[in-house]
């Protein structure tokens, strides 16, 4: 315990609003953590109290607090306001306790955090663009709190998870996707920014609610929507030319459009597309490697045909692909189902998109129908021996368990992935999907859920998150250099995530990594998503060890280091005396 002694040096001529600002930034705050020395170079005496503390002291006492929040969304809002606080120690509490905190901190918990974004809003964190200040976007993104920024993710908070439209509620997500960018990827807090695009809201709720913070205007849409887009866009080419932006929790109809309008032009993705179909694919092979079983044998059959649906059905269609199918055979192992049942080519309602996983309507035209007309699911898992089911629809339990048991009749063993999220969206729960099959299902889902007592064995369920990409891809293009994102990337980081399951050594175990390991994995991934860009001519050409090398010295990690705020102009430039 460090005794306390007459402090040394005389402090510095440092008016009172500069050391509050010192002890109030949550990049430069180290609260009780500050040292004698720098308590008296910085005037901080009589701020703090006499005692110092160690890190290690901060993370026990503020975990001890944490745990007598009476429920999830106080656990997340304590959370948050640590982040606000002192980020050193909000990470460093996360990462000494990830298993606990990951659903706290993100899913599931954050959906309730962004319903609730208004009421429990505490202190400014990132930026609101709104469209009545549309002509001002440049000033907008120069009033953010951090110059270099190397992560910017952007929703504009009308496909929020599985909950809908939450207008600037929507933030959360920003907020708690660069809080992984950090904990699993590395990517230094100071240099990430979260943006909301508040462009209206057409929940009724939040529109009749007094205390909702957003523009109250129904969503802008069409030209008005694509030109704020495009104002925008062009004004972070301008302030960030060089930052990452990831899209984020944005609407079908918006999602893929933006992407493939934008992705040659900056350094841009859109997780929900690219991130979900990467790490999809990634526990597809993993769950293969476990099985035996040769991507090119495997039939597809899918629920829900939205921008994440299609994203990972792309990226599979692409692996088919390597894997020596053409086009047509590929897109002939697909089966995909929507609201309206099966997609075939004489629905006259299919994006683009879908209508390249169209079946034909006169190979499926004798073939069962739901009680409307339809070929629903449940008709399509009847004709097809599917060897993965895929889950995107947000209806809880829509795999049921004729559907489960007539799949595992057919097939030896079935990959079964509910991805909706929160957990009530889930289309069926691991243990359902384990006692239907007799164990033989290998299972991942989209939000977290406990073991699966199997006999004498429990089965580890993984978590399907895009945490498992986006962080690893983040580091990846930060530490290459990289100019754009493209598949390839995300391919690579797929392929690296399967060669990393634990599944190989361990068939109980889970078909990804656990999440004291994932930091680590993101290393080998990050250099994977390097590789890639160079090898597509988009990142300046090194060899192995030196592109390992700078992954893992761009890693950032929540440890204090000594006050430097020559940076950040918070002190004047003074002399110290002795």
């Amino acid at each position: 315990m460090p005794r306390y002694t007459e402090p040394t040096q005389k402090g510095t001529t440092t008016t009172g609003e500069q050391r509050m600002s010192l002890v109030t930034t949550p990049t430069l705050n180290k609260g009780t953590a500050f040292t004698y020395d720098e308590r008296t170079r910085f005037d901080l005496h009589g701020l703090l109290p006499l005692h110092v503390e160690t890190l290690d002291d901060q993370v026990n006492r503020a975990y001890q607090a944490y745990l007598r929040k009476q429920d999830d969304l106080e656990r997340h809002i304590y959370l948050r306001q640590l982040q606000d606080t002192n980020e050193v120690l909000f990470y460093r509490l996360v990462l000494d306790h990830i298993d606990e905190m990951m659903p706290i901190v993100y899913t599931p918990t954050v959906a309730q955090g962004c319903q609730l974004f208004s009421k429990i809003y505490r202190r400014p964190r990132g930026l609101f663009i709104s469209y009545p200040l549309r002509d001002r976007i440049p000033e907008l993104l120069r009033s953010r709190p951090n110059r270099e920024v190397d992560v910017v993710v952007v929703t504009d908070g009308e496909r929020i998870l599985g909950i809908g439209d939450q207008g600037v509620g929507g933030l959360g997500i920003p907020i708690g996707k660069l809080a992984l960018y950090t904990l699993i990827g590395g990517i230094d807090p100071a240099r990430t920014l979260p943006i909301v695009l508040d462009v209206g809201t057409n929940n009724q709720e939040l529109l009749n609610d007094p205390e909702y913070l957003g523009w109250r205007h129904e969503r802008i849409t069409g030209k008005d929507y694509d030109e704020f887009i495009d104002q925008f866009v062009e004004a972070v080419k301008d302030e960030l030319p060089n930052t990452c932006l990831q899209w984020e929790d944005f609407a079908t109809p918006h999602a893929r459009p933006i992407l493939q309008h934008y992705r040659d032009e900056l350094l841009t993705f859109n997780d929900d597309i690219q991130g979900t179909a990467a790490v999809a694919l990634g526990v597809v092979l993993s769950a293969l490697r476990v099985s035996g079983g040769s991507l090119k044998d495997q039939k597809f059959v899918f629920l829900g045909a939205g921008s994440a649906s299609i994203g990972v059905a792309d990226y599979l269609r692409q692996a088919l692909v390597v894997e020596g199918l053409s086009e047509e055979q590929a897109r002939s192992q697909f089966w995909i189902v929507d609201k309206d049942g099966l997609l075939h080519s004489k629905r006259a309602d299919l994006s683009a998109e879908q209508q390249v996983y169209a079946q034909n309507a006169e190979s499926v035209a004798d073939w069962p129908k739901t009680f409307n007309g339809t070929i629903g699911l449940a008709d399509v898992i009847g004709k097809v021996d599917a060897n993965v089911l895929l889950g995107f629809s947000t209806v809880g339990g829509a795999f049921t368990e004729a559907i489960v048991r007539e799949m595992a009749r057919k097939v030896a063993r079935p990959i079964i992935l509910p991805l909706s999220n929160p957990t009530s969206k889930a289309e069926a729960k691991p243990d359902d999907l384990i006692r239907w099959t007799d164990g033989k299902a290998l299972v991942a889902t989209g939000s977290p859920f406990p073991p699966v007592k199997h006999g004498e064995s429990d089965i580890f369920i993984a978590q399907c998150n895009n945490v498992y990409i986006f962080p690893a891809v983040g580091l990846g293009l930060v530490a290459s250099g990289a100019t754009r994102v493209t598949d390839g990337m995300l391919l690579a980081a797929a392929h690296a995530l399967a060669e990393n399951s634990p599944a190989l050594k361990n068939p109980t175990a889970p078909l990804l990594p656990v999440l004291t390991d994932v930091r680590k994995v993101a290393v080998e991934m990050a250099v994977a998503v390097g590789v890639a860009a160079q090898n597509e001519g988009l990142a300046p050409k090194t060899n192995l060890a030196a592109l390992r090398s700078n992954v893992i010295s761009c890693q950032w990690s929540p440890e204090y280091s000594d006050v430097d705020l020559s940076d950040v102009d918070l002190l004047e430039e003074v002399e110290v005396t002795q």
